[in-house]
């Protein structure tokens, strides 16, 4: 029977990638409470120029930082989303803890994912280097690839020059934007269009079939917070600023 959604994964793969990543937003959501959001310190200097020149009342600001720690959160979780998808096309499999993030099971092909093309610092990609270069003189025949989902351009180039201020280069070491991998593995030109275009219908599709006792639990961040301004006459701000500096010289007196 004819795919509902993508000629290159069944519908129940597409959907139970979803599923994961649904359940990633749910957990990020419900993970931040109070102490979690302040687990990095609260820059309210920022946060007073914030509400001040772009005129947002402190309770709205302070709901885009909660949902900036969420992003935070989830960016990880995006990438491991299109890591499960190329590994439900023929061939193909995730890693899991195996070192590489996509490899094809007659061992001819290996790839780590990054979501963006600017994640990793100087250190990280000579790291990076030497480890798909380790596989590819392991497997003699492997073609080896950093795919970059987001790119600054559409490619598929041999990795070589300098980093982290050495040369690097090899045969068979790749670096490629995130449209031709997909069109690398699943034979189609304009595979992560279409991803892109079916998402909409998947995603709503998948959601209906959620049941209601597992949808968004909110995060109680601004209720904890503000149950504490009642109680001592401060401001929301004041309050995050006392809660995170209490310690500071002068801070003990908001």
């Amino acid at each position: 029977m004819k795919n509902k959604y993508l000629n290159f994964v069944s519908d129940e793969h597409l959907l139970n990638c979803i599923g994961n990543l649904h359940k990633s937003y749910l957990k990020a959501k419900n993970n931040i409470s109070k102490k979690n959001f302040y687990s990095n310190k609260i820059d309210t200097i920022k946060l007073t120029f914030d509400s001040q020149f772009n005129d947002i009342d402190e309770e709205k600001l302070i709901q885009s930082e909660i949902l900036r720690q969420i992003d935070k959160s989830i960016n990880n979780s995006i990438g491991t989303f299109h890591e499960q998808i190329l590994g439900g096309i023929a061939g193909y499999e995730c890693g899991s803890l195996s070192g590489y993030d996509i490899k094809a099971t007659d061992n001819s092909l290996f790839a780590d994912i990054k979501n963006k093309h600017n994640t990793m610092n100087s250190s990280a990609a000579e790291a990076l280097f030497q480890k798909l270069a380790r596989y590819a003189d392991d497997h003699k025949k492997a073609k080896c690839y950093w795919v970059q989902i987001l790119a600054k351009g559409s490619f598929c180039d041999l990795w070589s020059g300098d980093i982290n201020g050495k040369e690097y280069s090899h045969s068979r070491v790749y670096k490629i934007s995130g449209d031709q991998f997909y069109s690398l593995l699943s034979g189609e030109e304009d595979a992560l269009y279409q991803l892109y275009k079916v998402l909409p219908r998947a995603i709503k599709d998948y959601l209906k079939s959620v049941e209601k006792n597992e949808e968004i639990a909110q995060n109680s961040v601004l209720d904890e917070i503000k149950s504490k301004t009642e109680i001592n006459k401060r401001s929301v701000l004041d309050q995050i600023t006392f809660e995170n500096y209490s310690y500071y010289l002068g801070f003990e007196t908001l």
